[in-house]
């Protein structure tokens, strides 16, 4: 088995990291700030973490800037592969954050509105550079939809097809973010995330719901992930990186150690 990777997830807007409970809109003041996303991301560097992602959820011409001098300035002083997302909607925004020291970029929305998005960037980066992210939301007992700008538009598509579509398009790794278990720290949604995992043939970042130590190991382990983001539990220190390795490794989980 390949080691399992632990992967902070860092919202930022306005050129802070903020946090919210299921999709919570800053518009409506229901994000909470968190933080200088330099300054964490070096304590998660420090902690071994094995990737950073990084959401612009700030959509504006000011946002992307900032986000662009986040990215420099993290990249300096990171040694950690790092993923970018929010926002970036062409072949040209994918090269502006790979330039500043992006390994991946992700796409969600534009990937659904335009779907060769997709081929576009792996033909021109490597499907390496590549992430999908999904956003999806149980309405059925046995269908979850895709969600599109934030969560709040539905799009009709099954989120397993359109995991499946993605990878045959050229994404390189899948982001599966659960929208009923966002921030709420009540354990990810191990089903969703079993089924897209044996649908497709890349790696699958589980994301949304992480309030446990078991809840990393379950998801790992019967949700068949390969890998684990979350933000809130580390964001305001329950659990390091390091606590999250060391409980992986004592459940037979294998795991990179710096």
């Amino acid at each position: 088995m390949l080691a399992k990777r632990v992967i902070p997830c860092l919202d930022v807007h306005g050129g802070q990291v903020t946090r919210g409970v299921q999709f919570g809109r800053a518009e409506a003041g229901e994000l909470r700030n968190v933080g200088d996303p330099v300054e964490l991301a070096l304590r998660y560097n420090e902690q071994g973490a094995d990737e950073m992602v990084f959401f612009d959820i700030t959509a504006s011409a000011h946002g992307r800037a900032t986000m662009v001098e986040t990215i420099e300035r993290v990249a300096d002083e990171c040694f950690m592969p790092l993923t970018v997302g929010g926002g970036i909607r062409t072949v040209e925004d994918m090269h502006t954050m790979l330039k500043a020291g992006a390994d991946k970029t992700s796409i969600n929305s534009s990937a659904l509105a335009t779907p060769d998005l997709i081929r576009a960037g792996a033909e021109k980066f490597g499907s390496q550079c590549i992430v999908v992210s999904i956003d999806a939301k149980k309405v059925a007992p046995d269908r979850w939809e895709v969600f599109a700008k934030g969560g709040r538009e539905p799009t009709g598509f099954d989120a397993v097809e359109w995991a499946v579509k993605a990878v045959q398009l050229g994404a390189g790794e899948i982001v599966l973010n659960s929208i009923d278990a966002d921030g709420t720290k009540a354990g990810f949604d191990l089903e969703i995330t079993r089924r897209v995992s044996q649908a497709v043939g890349v790696p699958v970042v589980a994301s949304g719901g992480a309030g446990s130590l078991e809840h990393m190991a379950d998801v790992l382990l019967a949700g068949r992930a390969d890998a684990v983001l979350a933000a809130s539990i580390f964001h305001f220190g329950t659990f390091t990186v390091a606590d999250v390795k060391r409980h992986l490794a004592a459940k037979g989980i294998p795991v990179r150690f710096t």
